[in-house]
């Protein structure tokens, strides 16, 4: 009977109890995640599939606008050279608009602007050189110039201004607890 057990066993039963919820929940997790990561795997090796069969099919398509482009009375390498270029292009197009959508990442600016200022204790004290605006290697612009150094307060500084504690304001016998003793000891009658 639930009445006549003591409270030790009560606690050792609900610590048992949760114990083996927890583990059956941790194995229930594990089974989902192995069933869900069978059924990823099996959808990517589909979508390979279906990709490279998508290849096959524009390989045979680029083929047949050539041979299309022939039946036209265009050379048969001037029609092959025009799917080509048309190809290249195409290519050159995605490149294109890849390249812009990752020039417009803004990165970790705010992280990389607040890592600065934290550094900039450091170099305040030493003068920063100026670099010449010369191009980079390759890529024809300009290279941006040295920051300037960070003259905000340094983190010692921030609290320089605040006023020491004056003895005149403790109390005689010192600060006091809580419990009211002197000196934050503890009483004799605490013991």
């Amino acid at each position: 009977m639930p009445e006549d057990e003591s409270l030790g066993a009560l606690v050792a039963q609900a610590s048992h109890q949760i114990s083996t919820l927890v583990r059956s929940e941790i194995e229930l997790a594990k089974a989902e995640l192995k069933f869900d990561a069978k059924r990823v795997g099996t959808a990517a090796g589909l979508f390979g599939a279906a990709a490279f069969i998508g290849h096959l099919c524009l390989i045979l398509a680029s083929f047949a606008i050539a041979y299309g482009l022939v039946a036209f009375g265009l050379a048969r390498w001037l029609a092959f050279a025009i799917v080509t270029v048309f190809y290249l292009l195409v290519a050159a197009l995605l490149v294109f608009v890849a390249y812009r959508r990752l020039k417009g990442l803004s990165g970790m600016r705010r992280t990389a602007r607040s890592l600065r200022n934290l550094a900039g204790g450091a170099e305040a004290e030493a003068p920063a050189t100026e670099v010449e605006a010369e191009p980079s290697a390759g890529t024809g612009t300009p290279a941006k110039p040295a920051r300037e150094p960070y003259t905000g307060p340094t983190a010692g500084q921030v609290g320089a201004h605040r006023e020491p504690v004056d003895a005149q304001r403790v109390p005689a016998g010192g600060p006091r607890d809580p419990a009211g003793t002197p000196g934050g000891e503890p009483s004799s009658d605490a013991s």
